[in-house]
């Protein structure tokens, strides 16, 4: 399960990396929803990492953040998410509350399927914002990344 689940957050980074890269190349022909979207796919990363391991939460849930961030956020959103995989029981149950001040507990392993789940929420997400903008988004589909 722990290499599944590794496999999972190489391909989400893999996939962000390359929003990253086109949302750098277009500039500002790039959508506001898009930097929005991207801001917030990244912040939950954030979020739910430190709910797991409960450390400081440094971005609120839909906090603005540059292109120019992105790559560094994502880098230690994954590199987090990668030694929570490395040191941590996947059924171990974690009690967090929400945004909106609801107690819950899940196992890190829903946890953090909910991450890549959500992730890949927003990348479709993503995708059609710069279709509509004239801007042909990179195949972020799974299958795609395994070929």
């Amino acid at each position: 399960m722990e290499n599944f689940f590794t496999e999972l957050f190489q391909y989400s980074n893999d996939t962000n990396q390359q929003l990253i890269d086109l949302i750098g190349s277009q500039g500002e022909k790039i959508p506001a929803n898009v930097i929005r979207l991207f801001s917030h796919l990244l912040n939950a990363h954030h979020v739910w990492n430190a709910r797991i391991t409960k450390s400081e939460v440094h971005y609120g849930i839909w906090q603005l953040h540059t292109a120019s961030d992105f790559g560094k956020i994502n880098r230690e959103n994954i590199d987090h998410s990668v030694r929570i995989l490395n040191s941590r029981d996947l059924e171990e149950m974690i009690g967090y509350t929400t945004s909106k001040g609801a107690p819950f507990t899940n196992s890190i392993k829903t946890i953090l399927f909910q991450v890549i789940n959500h992730s890949t929420y927003h990348r479709g997400q993503i995708a059609l914002e710069l279709r509509q903008a004239g801007i042909d988004p990179p195949l972020t589909d799974y299958i795609f990344w395994k070929r």
